[in-house]
């Protein structure tokens, strides 16, 4: 797939990237080449690979899902300037 220059000045708007008119032509030869890569990586036969999570066989250590610290929300919103039913009261910013 080539991309046209109209095609890669629509990219980098979208991206809001400056491009110079000078260099539009190499990404366009560019961003062609990763997109003819990746066209011929999906040609690629998958059907009988399983999918990895990490591509080293490595069990993930994982700590045990415990509460490690006791509950002090009314401590810190004693500092707060306006709190309602446990919630920190803050001024609207949009209208």
């Amino acid at each position: 797939m080539a991309l046209t220059p109209a095609e890669v000045r629509t990219i980098a708007r979208l991206a809001r990237l400056a491009i110079g008119e000078q260099d539009i032509p190499h990404y366009a030869r560019n961003l062609s080449r990763i997109l003819e890569f990746v066209a011929q990586l999906d040609r690629a036969d998958t059907r009988d690979i399983a999918p990895m999570a990490h591509p080293l066989d490595m069990a993930q250590r994982l700590r045990e899902d415990v509460v490690t610290e006791t509950d002090q929300r009314d401590v810190f919103q004693q500092n707060a300037p306006q709190v309602q039913a446990g919630l920190y009261i803050v001024p609207k910013i949009i209208e």
